[in-house]
């Protein structure tokens, strides 16, 4: 009996100097963009950063303590052969793009990673304390109203 081994992951130093990266890649960087937005000082910052993550395929992430809304979404010019389909016209962000620090190896791993509302929420209550006081505290300052509990089972 024969045992098949899993397909060993390809890293820069597997191919010559020069070559080009984009060629043995699934255009990773065409699946995604990221932009930089303000770092929170606040409860209020968590709240929208907590809205953005509302949203289908939306993720935060922290790099070099810069704080980045990332939109998992792929490049309508992106052909099926993982190449651009526009080229020889694309925007000048593209052209600036390098292989030099793309994620070919998949090797990024962030200061912060925020994938839902909830890891958002847990992340500002460690920073500020819980978002809902004690029973019988004021709530004025609270920014939505309270998680609505399940519908009864009829």
């Amino acid at each position: 009996m024969s045992v098949i081994s899993p397909p060993t992951k390809r890293r820069r130093s597997d191919y010559p100097k020069g070559e080009n990266l984009c060629e043995h890649c699934t255009a990773k960087c065409c699946h995604y963009f990221a932009l930089a937005i303000d770092e929170p000082v606040e409860r209020r910052d968590f709240d929208f950063m907590r809205w953005y993550l509302l949203h289908d395929r939306a993720s935060l992430f922290v790099d070099d303590e810069t704080w980045y809304l990332l939109v998992h979404t792929t490049c309508k010019h992106l052909r099926d052969d993982y190449m651009c389909g526009i080229y020889e016209t694309r925007p000048q962000i593209c052209r600036d793009y390098t292989t030099a620090e793309c994620e070919f190896e998949d090797d990024w791993c962030y200061e912060k990673y925020f994938e839902s509302p909830e890891q958002i929420d847990e992340y500002a209550d460690a920073l500020f304390g819980p978002q809902f006081p004690e029973p019988g505290r004021k709530k004025e300052h609270l920014l939505r109203s309270r998680k609505p509990s399940g519908l009864p089972i009829a």
